[in-house]
């Protein structure tokens, strides 16, 4: 039987640092952003959450860790931008 890996810590993305999990982070093509979800939010409720974030700010559900206590741990990650032409100036 294989062990479960926590992927925070063992499996890719791999974030730069350990603040970094708590805010955010990039790689070459993604930025990801991790959420926590309490017991108490119901699935619903959850969904909706991850709904609004996908519809105003571009990110998609990339993985859900569900924990026995019933908190959810969910990474959302969204295409990073490439910066436009830098205006010229005269």
């Amino acid at each position: 039987m294989s062990e479960e890996r926590d992927p925070e810590t063992s499996s890719e993305p791999a974030p730069a640092g350990r603040g970094a999990r708590e805010s955010g982070f990039s790689d070459e093509k993604w930025d990801y952003r991790p959420l926590r979800l309490s017991p108490g939010i119901t699935r619903l409720s959850a969904a909706t959450q991850l709904s609004i974030h996908a519809e105003f700010s571009g990110w998609e559900l990339s993985r859900v860790l569900l924990y026995s206590d019933g908190t959810r741990k969910v990474w959302l990650r969204r295409r990073r931008s490439t910066p436009g032409v830098p205006e010229l100036r005269t």
